[in-house]
């Protein structure tokens, strides 16, 4: 969640239930962002919203602000049963519903609504356990442990009163919209329910669902282009593959380079990367979809406690991650997609403060660069590296983390 100081709509101009206001206020925020003020007034008199936005532009706490005061506003009558919510948050990541479902506990501080998570990779029977424990009230869920929970008849979605899909774009990229289908025709009928659908592009698939999921949904739109390019200086250094590693150490090692993400295109590259800023003695960590939840999660929070100082990740990381206080992006390896273009540089400058972002261009990917200047609407500034930039990065001080595969076994073929 956050909130831009010179927005011109408070979060008092709109008719907010007591407790949800005092939590609004105990964090901090006061003035809506683009994207809030135009979702609640819409979402707030129970329409449908479809909305293209991007992490960072406060999406989140727009819909967590519309499912609280409706909750709120609505209680239920009569007895309730558990494992029966009456909203549900599908997020295509891990690491985004966790960030949903802690956002969530921050706006439900006073008051009495039940929030659970269910995502893979996490203990299956405590998740269950949550649900058995109280009646819930909202559900924050990846596509594939959801499905697991209603196919195993221990979560039931009739009662479902708003319905928000975020990041729907992602979830198509993904292969999660079968699963996502599945789940809608569990939930009450469109006309039975209010749908939030959030989205940072609006391909034709995604169009055609929201068109058959919600109801006369109005659209708003913050335009992504212009955020990144108000709350990023943009760079990007011409560089050759061989002295890639160089510059990316000593740029580590510049005052205020406190808190960096560096993002690599693949699972691979980004071990490799990593564990040679290791081995030179800077305190970093891995993210991405092959590291088990748990490590991931206990990464995450080392980063954001600034215990490890650079974070190398692949795209995993480049939605849906609310990091406070990231002061660089580095693109190791330009994105093949602009719209990852987008979403990477947006881990920084946010909260109304400026970020950097540095983005490294070599003969293998320099061709990548039009399409992101397209997207953007401006032309990135280009430059070479300063010499002292490209000092060699000094002999490795430390020992390997990475555990060498062993040789496969030559097999002797008879004739």
């Amino acid at each position: 969640m956050q909130a831009i100081n010179d927005s011109l709509i408070t979060f008092d101009a709109f008719d907010l239930q007591q407790p949800l206001r005092e939590a609004i206020r105990a964090l901090g925020f006061t003035h809506c962002t683009p994207i809030q003020a135009e979702s609640l007034q819409h979402t707030l008199q129970g329409h449908d919203v479809t909305g293209k936005a991007q992490t960072g532009t406060g999406k989140t706490a727009a819909f967590l602000i519309t499912i609280i005061n409706d909750l709120l506003s609505n209680p239920p009558d009569g007895e309730r049963y558990l494992s029966e919510p009456r909203a549900l948050i599908v997020a295509p990541t891990r690491e985004l519903a966790g960030q949903i479902a802690a956002d969530a506990e921050k706006l439900t501080r006073y008051c009495d609504l039940h929030v659970v998570t269910l995502v893979g990779g996490e203990d299956y029977g405590k998740q269950h356990r949550a649900l058995d424990a109280e009646p819930v009230d909202i559900v924050v869920a990846t596509p594939g442990r959801l499905i697991d929970f209603v196919s195993n008849d221990n979560l039931h979605l009739g009662m479902i009163e708003l319905l928000v899909l975020d990041e729907a774009d992602r979830m198509l990229d993904m292969g999660f919209i079968p699963q996502v289908r599945r789940i809608v025709a569990r939930t009450p009928h469109k006309d039975c329910r209010q749908t939030l659908l959030y989205s940072a592009t609006f391909p034709p698939e995604i169009v055609e669902l929201a068109d058959r999921w919600a109801l006369d949904p109005v659209m708003v739109e913050v335009d992504p282009e212009q955020v990144a390019a108000e709350a990023v200086d943009q760079k990007v250094f011409l560089v050759t593959t061989a002295d890639k590693y160089h510059l990316l150490y000593n740029l580590l090692r510049e005052p205020g380079a406190d808190k960096i993400l560096v993002f690599s295109n693949r699972r691979d590259q980004v071990r490799r990367l990593a564990d040679d800023l290791f081995r030179n003695g800077v305190n970093c960590g891995v993210l991405s979809g092959e590291i088990p939840q748990h490590k991931r999660t206990r990464t995450l929070n080392q980063f954001k406690s600034g215990e490890i100082q650079v974070l190398v990740a692949t795209d995993v990381a480049g939605r849906g991650l609310h990091i406070e206080d990231v002061t660089h992006v580095i693109n190791y390896t330009l994105p093949e997609e602009p719209d990852d273009y987008v979403h990477r540089i947006g881990r920084t400058g946010r909260a109304g403060s400026v970020g950097t972002s540095i983005s490294f261009a070599c003969e293998e990917d320099s061709f990548l660069l039009p399409p992101i200047e397209e997207k953007l609407g401006f032309k990135l500034e280009c430059t070479h590296p300063e010499e002292p930039q490209l000092t060699p990065a000094p002999p490795f001080q430390r020992p390997s983390r990475l555990k060498e595969k062993p040789p496969r076994p030559r097999t002797r073929h008879r004739r």
